[in-house]
C-alpha cells in the first residue's frame, strides 16, 4: 500500500510534465515491459473465449489508471483514493449476499461527502469525476481479473493485460506527451512503474500466501488512509478534522464489507490481481 501511493504521489510532478493521459500511458508501457521481461506472455494459452475478458481487463486497467492521475490534477490524493475504493468497496458489499452489507458503501460515501466538503462551494466536479470513472475502472478490473485467475497465475495475465492497457493509454497519452518526453521523463517513468505495479504485485503475491483473502482485503481497507498520509509528506496536501473523519468512515466501511465476502482480492494493477496500476 505505501508503494503504491508513494507511486502515486510521485507521479504529480509527471503529470505536470506529460499530462495525466501522457504519463499512464508511459508508466503503463514501462510496468508491460517490465512484466513481459520477467515472464513470457502465455499467449499459446489463450483460447477464444478468453479474448474478450483479457481485453476488457485491458481497457479497465487503462481506464482506472487515466482516470486516477486525472483525478490528482484536481483534487487531493487521499481524496481521490477514497472515491476510487467505492469500487472494489461495491463489488464486496454486493458480493456478501447480505441486504446489511450494502450499508458500507453507504458509509464509504458519507465518509467521501466530508472529505470533499461540498457545502464549502470548493466542490471540484471535474476531480470528483475523475476518481469516480476509475472507481468504476477498478471494480470491472476486480470482476474480470477473477475470470482471468481462473486460468492464468497472476504474473502471466499481467504480462497479458497490462500491455493492452498500455495500447489503450496511448490513445490520450501519446497527444499529451508527444514533443515532452526526454531520457530524464523516461527514467521517472521506468521508476513509477517499478513502485507500481511490479513491487507491489510481488508483496502481495507474498502476502496472500500468508493469510486469508479476507484478512487481506480489511487490510487493504488501510489504502485510502495511507493516501491521505502521503499526500501529506509529500504532496504537503493538509487535511482537516471533517477529512479525518472521512477517512475513518471509509476505512472502517472498507473493513467491514470484507466480513463475509466471496473471493473479493481488492486487486488491482491503479491501485495492480493483487495489482493500481493507478493509483
Amino acid at each position: 500500500m505505501f508503494s503504491v501511493q508513494l507511486g502515486s504521489a510521485l507521479s504529480v510532478d509527471l503529470i505536470g510534465a506529460v499530462g495525466p493521459g501522457g504519463t499512464a500511458w508511459l508508466r503503463l508501457s514501462m510496468g508491460a515491459i517490465i512484466l513481459i521481461a520477467l515472464v513470457r506472455p502465455p499467449l499459446r494459452s489463450i483460447r477464444r473465449q478468453d479474448v474478450p475478458t483479457i481485453i476488457g481487463l485491458g481497457l479497465a486497467t487503462g481506464l482506472m489508471t487515466i482516470g486516477f492521475l486525472a483525478a490528482l490534477e484536481h483534487i487531493h490524493l487521499g481524496t481521490a483514493v477514497a472515491i476510487e475504493f467505492l469500487g472494489p468497496l461495491t463489488v464486496a458489499a454486493v458480493r456478501s449476499h447480505r441486504k446489511r452489507a450494502l450499508l458500507w458503501p453507504g458509509l464509504a460515501l458519507i465518509g467521501v461527502i466530508l472529505m470533499t466538503e461540498p457545502w464549502q462551494g470548493t466542490f471540484n466536479v471535474t476531480g470528483v469525476g475523475f476518481a469516480a470513472m476509475a472507481a468504476v475502472g477498478w471494480a470491472v478490473y476486480i470482476l474480470l481479473t477473477q475470470r482471468i485467475g481462473d486460468r492464468f497465475n497472476g504474473i502471466a495475465s499481467l504480462s497479458l493485460t497490462v500491455p493492452i492497457a498500455a495500447v489503450a493509454a496511448a490513445v490520450v497519452g501519446v497527444p499529451q506527451a508527444i514533443g515532452h518526453i526526454t531520457p530524464g521523463i523516461l527514467a521517472a517513468a521506468l521508476g513509477l512503474a517499478v513502485l507500481l505495479p511490479v513491487l507491489p504485485f510481488a508483496l502481495e503475491m507474498l502476502a496472500l500466501r500468508r493469510m486469508t483473502p479476507t484478512a487481506f482485503g480489511t487490510l487493504m481497507a488501510l489504502e485510502p488512509a495511507f493516501g491521505v498520509l502521503l499526500g501529506l509528506i509529500i504532496l504537503h496536501q493538509h487535511v482537516g478534522v471533517p477529512q479525518l473523519a472521512g477517512i475513518a468512515l471509509v476505512v472502517l466501511a472498507g473493513a467491514a464489507a470484507q466480513r463475509g465476502g466471496s473471493r473479493l482480492q481488492p486487486a488491482r494493477i491503479d491501485s495492480a490481481t493483487p495489482v493500481h496500476i493507478t493509483g
